[in-house]
């Protein structure tokens, strides 16, 4: 089947570059034609994912519209304040029965909502074939093959098993959850704890610092996904537990950085 991986990112490139491990028929979209000509030419994106080789089956374009044609699956891997405007730029292409997977982690800046709760509201067809998918899962690393973990979650069981099966490799391991809310709120929220984790790094503070902050920190974020309707135990799994790790702990992690810049006394 045709899979599409929508943004070419680093994730996505990543992603895309997963997926063709197995399938023979993987595009990857991004809307700067001129990174797609450097891409094309270079089987790289030495914008985003440098030093990682894309298979030469990846069909890489421009052309939004022979991207999403007869898709199957649909990654949707643009940045979180750019899903709505991405939802609404494929929506008269999917076809009725494309599945399609929301890789980003955020809430929508000015309304708070979640990812999958922006793709149903700009595409109401969606709903029950749109599963999303987090953990501690820095492009860098899956991009070369280093052995990593993720969840997906929708509220149809036979979907997330359906992605599973798809994007599962030999070094990239994929679990199933039906807790959308929680898979989602844990891969927004960790980043405010990596945040701080970065500005206490910077400041000069230690190990026992970083922990407390983390651990309390998820006890936060816990606390407000289930007052959000999230399930608690989803925040002590990959997408919660996992995901915060990498993110406060990583020099990968953009958030940690940020953290130690502001640290620096670099402006926001």
């Amino acid at each position: 089947m045709k899979i599409t991986v929508f943004g070419a990112g680093g994730w996505g490139t990543a992603l895309a570059a997963t997926l063709a491990q197995q399938h023979k028929q993987v595009w990857l979209y991004a809307r700067n034609v001129d990174l797609v000509s450097s891409m094309r030419q270079e089987r790289c994106n030495q914008r985003y994912l440098p030093g990682v080789l894309l298979p030469d089956s990846i069909q890489i374009t421009a052309d939004a519209a022979a991207a999403v044609k007869d898709a199957a699956m649909l990654v949707l891997a643009t940045p979180s304040q750019g899903v709505r405007q991405a939802a609404r730029q494929i929506a008269s292409l999917l076809s009725p029965e494309c599945k399609l997977i929301s890789v980003a982690k955020g809430l929508e800046t000015d309304s708070c909502l979640r990812m999958s709760e922006v793709l149903i509201q700009e595409i109401p067809a969606l709903s029950g074939r749109l599963a999303v998918l987090s953990g501690p899962n820095h492009a860098e690393e899956v991009g070369r093959k280093i052995p990593s973990a993720a969840v997906v979650a929708s509220v149809d069981r036979e979907l997330t098993e359906q992605v599973q099966d798809v994007l599962m490799t030999d070094y990239f391991r994929i679990y199933t959850n039906h807790d959308v809310a929680g898979v989602e709120l844990a891969g927004a929220l960790k980043n405010i704890i990596a945040l701080a984790a970065g500005i206490a790094d910077g400041l000069g503070f230690g190990d026992n610092t970083r922990a407390a902050l983390m651990t309390r920190g998820l006890t936060e974020m816990a606390r407000l996904g289930a007052a959000c309707g999230a399930e608690a135990a989803t925040f002590s799994g990959l997408a919660g537990l996992g995901d915060l790790i990498a993110t406060c702990t990583s020099p990968h992690s953009r958030n940690r950085r940020a953290g130690l810049a502001i640290a620096a006394g670099r402006s926001i």
